[in-house]
């Protein structure tokens, strides 16, 4: 099992199904955890999960990162974000704009409020989760969500090789697949098809705890049966 003891984890996201299989992963690894979220999801978190602190704020607002920078962690693991369909030719700025905002800017604004101490310390981890689009380059029907999780992936490949010799390590996690949620299956997708939640998360655990001469910049999980 995954020792994340001596660690204190920031996790964004909290209270939506993957960050949940995560958050138990952590705890189960003895993991300080930082839960960060929005609403009824975080308070629920919060009631299942001990936390040293719980921070309800909006990512995508610059304001966060002045909230998230009274916090010091040793590693982020960003799973805010958001899905959205639309047809090439329909897409407006403002869906474009909704899909940046929730997929890159948030995540933006996480590592402005971690990275000061991170660099401090000259020690941090800091982990997104991208797309099965984005790592394929190309999602017909979601263009703009695509394009959102690629620039998430490019980002945290730009940081891990401007920071890696300062100590601060980026990682992109693609599920290369729908993730298994209540939602998902009234969606009618097929289980077989779908990852375990559980699986991400403990693929999660498994990078975090990777000496930093074995240290995992991507890594792709597959569901046990592609679409």
């Amino acid at each position: 099992m995954a020792n994340l003891s001596s660690s204190t984890v920031m996790l964004t996201g909290a209270g939506g199904a993957l960050a949940t299989a995560i958050a138990q992963e952590l705890d189960d690894a003895g993991a300080q955890m930082v839960l960060v979220g929005r609403g009824e999801a975080l308070t629920r978190a919060a009631d299942r999960f001990p936390a040293t602190e719980v921070i309800d704020t909006d990512l995508s607002d610059p304001a966060s990162v002045a909230q998230l920078r009274k916090v010091k962690v040793d590693i982020l693991v960003h799973t805010a974000g958001g899905y959205a369909m639309q047809p090439v030719q329909k897409a407006t700025t403002d869906d474009l704009r909704a899909m940046l905002d929730a997929n890159f800017l948030t995540l933006f604004h996480a590592v402005q409020g971690v990275l000061p101490h991170m660099l401090k310390n000259k020690d941090g981890i800091i982990l997104g989760v991208s797309a099965a689009q984005a790592a394929r380059g190309s999602g017909p029907g979601a263009a703009l969500y695509t394009a959102s999780k690629a620039a998430l992936g490019a980002y945290l490949n730009s940081l891990n090789d401007e920071l890696k010799a300062k100590g601060v390590r980026g990682c992109v996690l693609y599920p290369m697949g729908a993730i298994d949620t209540p939602a998902n299956r009234d969606a009618g997708l097929k289980w077989e098809t779908m990852i375990d939640p559980r699986g991400l998360a403990k693929s999660v655990a498994h990078i975090l705890t990777r000496p930093d001469r074995a240290h995992i910049t991507e890594l792709k999980v597959y569901p046990d049966e592609e679409e």
